[in-house]
């Protein structure tokens, strides 16, 4: 054992005696507890809700989207065949989206027509595989053929209607008549309500077959776009750049993550944000530390003298002291660590604190715990302990031993 590490030690344990000087050691051991096991909780906490609305996000839409400058792509077999044979594409979906106004007999609401084909759908939109079949709900049809429509929760509650009900779809395009331009409206039956857990997919999104959208759309064989599902979602960017550079102009391509930047750089600014606060907890304790430091080299005073006198450099004074600061602020880390991961399994198992769900999209706090988050955490708290036991370490090591010994 080094001897700077020994007598260290044994300076925490004397320290005891001193009540005053004990209860500040105790204070700071705490308050890095307290510190580390807060960051521990709210980072875990932020990190579920992100991994959340992040399955939540990719539940319902795609990885990449394929799109064609000037609107629709007119040769999508080709382009799906193309897609396909990239080695990182898991599956490929074309659509159509429209902006429509939706009409029952119990309300009025506009929303989002997507045409897709329900053979593929459930295999990228993955929010479908905990319905029934997507594809025998969009290919029913009721006793005088009005064709299936299925509609997200809230745009169904809004609208007043359930599975078997009616909803008439107004469209734009319409024709010309003695009065002005007249919109279409088309009669569908509501063969199917689906819950995404996210309001803004919820209130607005419908989905009927492609070959309907197509027909009512005036589209013939053609589609908006090319849906594409990729086996590692974080390389989707990159993925959607090569697809681009294959096909060439006029298609182009966007990825989950920039389509959701702002989402996602807005939970990440209050994660850094949140870390940065509650990191004050632990530089409080700090304070406490360098406080409890400086008592203790009041009063070893005589005893650094002594060691100096022995052959002690100002070095080993310094490390002596900071080895005395790393111990209290290593125990709290430590400890903090423990207390907080603790909690996190007790939440993650137990669940009891309830949210409310008409405020909320989830009605329990999700938690995940990432290895990196805690390392990250437990090297913030030792630096700031670290920083912390400078100056007193640096001051015990300019005592003078003549005048330490004499005046002791």
């Amino acid at each position: 054992m080094m001897y700077e590490l020994f007598i260290g030690r044994r300076h925490l344990m004397t320290a005891k005696r001193n009540v005053f000087v004990s209860l500040i050691t105790l204070l700071s051991v705490v308050g890095v507890i307290i510190g580390v096991m807060a960051l521990i909780i709210v980072i875990a906490v932020m990190s579920g809700f992100e991994a959340d609305i992040k399955a939540r996000i990719l539940g319902i839409e795609s990885h990449v989207v394929l799109s064609r400058h000037g609107g629709e792509l007119h040769d999508y077999e080709r382009v799906v065949q193309e897609v396909s044979r990239h080695p990182e594409v898991e599956t490929q979906l074309p659509f159509i989206m429209t902006q429509v106004m939706f009409r029952s007999s119990y309300g009025v609401s506009g929303g989002l027509l997507k045409g897709v084909e329900p053979d593929k759908a459930a295999h990228v939109m993955t929010i479908f595989k905990n319905m029934e079949p997507l594809a025998e709900k969009l290919r029913q049809r009721t006793k005088d053929q009005a064709p299936g429509i299925v509609l997200g929760k809230e745009l169904a509650q809004r609208l007043g209607v359930t599975e078997g009900d009616t909803v008439y779809l107004v469209l734009s395009m319409g024709a010309l008549s003695p009065v002005g331009h007249m919109p279409a409206v088309k009669r569908f039956a509501v063969t199917g309500i689906f819950e995404a857990g996210m309001h803004e997919y919820d209130s607005a999104f419908s989905y009927i077959h492609l070959a309907e959208a197509q027909h009512i759309l005036h589209m013939d064989n053609s589609v908006g776009g090319i849906e594409i599902r990729v086996k590692d979602i974080y390389r989707a960017d990159t993925v959607g750049e090569q697809l681009v550079a294959r096909l060439g102009y006029p298609y182009y391509a966007r990825d989950w993550m920039s389509m959701n930047r702002n989402l996602f750089s807005a939970l990440k600014l209050e994660k850094t944000v949140m870390f940065i606060i509650l990191t004050l907890i632990i530089l409080v304790a700090a304070f406490n530390i360098a406080s409890s430091l400086i008592m203790i080299v009041m009063n070893k005073k005589r005893e650094i003298g002594i060691l100096k006198a022995m052959g002690a450099t100002r070095k080993s004074i310094k490390r002596i002291f900071v080895i005395e600061g790393m111990i209290i602020g290593g125990a709290g880390t430590l400890l903090g660590l423990f207390f907080g991961v603790l909690a996190c399994l007790l939440l993650q198992r137990y669940q009891f604190i309830d949210l409310p769900d008409d405020v909320y999209y989830i009605t329990t706090l999700p938690v995940q715990l990432e290895l990196t988050d805690g390392l990250i955490i437990a090297l913030a708290a030792l630096a700031i302990c670290y920083l912390a036991t400078l100056y007193p370490a640096n001051q015990a090591s300019k005592v003078d031993p003549v005048e330490a010994i004499r005046y002791g």
